[in-house]
């Protein structure tokens, strides 16, 4: 796990490289990388890679990056884990490849000279790359098949730049900031910044499951060699499985995958809460064999005997599975100290994250740099309030939304009610309007403000262009778009996986992470853990969040197992208000909003809202 860079003057009449400029964009980085750092430029100086190193497979300098291929022809600069590595090099070997280190890395070398760019649809992991082939003279960017690392470019039209954070790219000095309309309008919408937008509008991220290639000519377009609608309908499509079989598959898959992710020549944590999908990594830890597993949890003064306390159930997992247990307790003092660090390492604005940094920080000061997280588990097994709303809103209110006119008639009228105190959710005016198709009820369903209300939150021109280039349900719908007919638990799955996990859990999950160093590994976020599982239909049958309960030996226990969803929270709401106008939180500005308390962030050249 690492900090990745590059530049790459693919026109022959463009500078060459600037060695300080991917010195500032890898220096940015340096908090993902504690463990050391490189800088590599070709010899004709038309391209350079940078890289900041947090060292888990392979800890010797044979494992430093960039790395060259033997023969020189290739070099890559990485970020991620190949969990398949030892099968892959197992496999490579036999055809005749040699190895001159123990690292994933090389690896990934190998497997591009072998099998070129299709090399990715073989990577069981989570990876963010640029590879350089000096025959070719071509660049390849590459990015996991759930997103779960990120990868930013930015093309001028004479130069390529790349980067593990957008924030790195502008620290270079020579990427615009213009503000990105669709991002910021984006970001009000759902909470974070949908892909491939940012808030910049020079700066791209690069969509999970693509590849990009960059020639003399320049950008080709983004190619897609994974789709999570197409994966899950091809499992869906799969034959049919008795509960029995059902349960045993989920338990095998869990098993599979938690095995992957314990690959790491450092010792592996998990960050335990008081659920299920965390309890169950631990307990499968302890039946794999796993050793004086550190288990890392949060605790609020505040949530003190409170249902929302993690801290005690947590205890008692921990001591069931032989776990060491840290409780890190955070109050508000420390939540004030850290805020401007938060927002500064916040590579793009959102509304989650806290509980992230907090956790990685514990994690650190216990000297631990790779933990196992739950993240992903309610997107593959049904565990959100949306896998029932959903599809009860679209069932329910399809037949309405054929009368033309009728759903916009009916939002105006109410929203002029609610304004009059009606005493309904805001949400409410749009039922009609949007909860008659997938697209919309999700939208309805995930949504921070809707579009109609944007206009008073930010300027207006900034709304209309944003909603025009965003097209928001065309972007939620493009999430189910091309696949095979899916069931509703499929076509929810879909939707939060490839939305809002990718753009705003995954992502939290990498800035607040590795601004401690600490590599968080999700094993439910795994399309090889997703292929094996049975179809929605079927994990909704055999009820797979309790399924999950019965993967560890012994099962985890009933008070787990019958305590109420409250998911992963933190008392930041609270503290904000208490707080309002504290000179020592400095350039954040409190203001009541309609459902929120918001931050006005004045960074990196432009304003936004990140809410609390």
């Amino acid at each position: 796990m690492c900090g990745i860079a590059g530049i790459h003057a693919y026109l022959d009449v463009a500078p060459p490289v600037d060695r300080a400029e991917l010195a500032r964009i890898n220096d940015r980085m340096a908090a993902r990388g504690p463990d050391g750092n490189g800088l590599w430029l070709a010899a004709d100086g038309r391209t350079g890679f940078a890289h900041q190193r947090l060292a888990i497979i392979d800890l010797s300098d044979a494992g430093a990056q960039p790395m060259h291929s033997a023969c020189g022809r290739y070099t890559i600069t990485f970020n991620g884990e190949i969990y398949n590595y030892r099968e892959l090099r197992e496999q490579l070997a036999a055809r005749g490849y040699a190895f001159r280190s123990g690292s994933d890395t090389e690896v990934l070398l190998q497997l591009y000279a072998d099998c070129g760019a299709d090399m990715v649809k073989k990577l069981r992991g989570m990876f963010a790359f640029g590879l350089w082939d000096a025959e070719k003279r071509m660049l390849l960017l590459a990015r996991d098949a759930l997103g779960v690392k990120p990868l930013y470019w930015a093309d001028d039209g004479w130069t390529v730049r790349f980067a593990s954070q957008a924030k790195a790219l502008l620290a270079g000095g020579r990427i615009g900031r213009d503000p990105d309309s669709a991002g910021i309008v984006g970001f009000h919408l759902f909470g974070s910044v949908p892909e491939p937008f940012t808030v910049w509008r020079e700066i791209h991220t690069l969509p999970a499951g693509t590849t990009l290639t960059i020639d003399a000519s320049g950008p080709q377009a983004p190619k897609r060699y994974y789709d999570v609608a197409e994966a899950l309908a091809a499992r869906a499509n799969g034959a049919g499985h008795g509960d029995a079989d059902a349960r045993g598959r989920l338990s095998d898959a869990v098993r599979d995958s938690v095995r992957h992710h314990l690959v790491a020549d450092v010792p592996v944590a998990v960050f335990l809460s008081a659920g299920l999908d965390s309890g169950a990594l631990l307990g499968t830890m302890a039946a794999l064999g796993a050793q004086s597993v550190s288990a890392v949890t949060l605790a609020f003064a505040e949530f003190k005997g409170l249902a929302v306390d993690e801290a005690p159930l947590a205890a008692e997992v921990a001591e069931r599975y032989g776990a060491r247990h840290i409780v890190r307790t955070v109050d508000r003092a420390e939540f004030e100290a850290d805020l401007p660090a938060i927002l500064d390492a916040m590579d793009l604005p959102t509304i989650d994250g806290i509980n992230t940094w907090f956790v990685a920080k514990a994690a650190h000061e216990a000297g631990i740099k790779v933990a196992l997280s739950g993240l992903g588990a309610d997107e593959c097994f049904g565990g959100y309030p949306s896998f029932a709303d959903v599809p009860r809103s679209v069932h329910w209110l399809r037949p309405l939304s054929f009368v033309p006119g009728l759903g916009p008639l009916v939002r105006r009228g109410l929203s002029a009610a609610i304004d009059a105190g009606l005493g309904l959710h805001p949400k409410a005016a749009g039922l009609l309007q949007y909860g008659g198709d997938w697209a919309g009820a999700y939208l309805l369903r995930r949504s921070v403000y809707m579009p109609w209300e944007l206009d008073e939150l930010i300027d207006p021109a900034l709304v209309a262009d944003g909603l025009r280039r965003l097209a928001p349900l065309s972007h939620i719908a493009a999430a189910l778009h091309g696949a095979r007919p899916l069931g509703d638990f499929d076509r929810v799955a879909a939707l939060e996986t490839a939305l809002y996990m990718r753009n705003q859990l995954l992502r939290d999950a990498d800035w607040a992470g590795m601004s401690h160093g600490v590599e968080i590994r999700v094993p439910y976020v795994d399309p090889f853990f997703l292929a094996a599982l049975p179809s929605g239909e079927v994990l909704a049958r055999v009820n797979a969040k309790d399924a999950v309960a019965d993967v560890p030996v012994p099962p985890l226990p009933a008070a787990v197992r019958e305590r109420r969803k409250t998911g992963f929270v933190t008392p930041a709401g609270r503290w904000l208000r208490e707080a309002a106008g504290t000179p020592a939180l400095g350039a954040v500005d409190f203001s009541a909003a309609s459902r929120t308390w918001a931050l006005r962030v004045w960074q990196n050249g432009w304003t936004t809202s990140v809410v609390a």
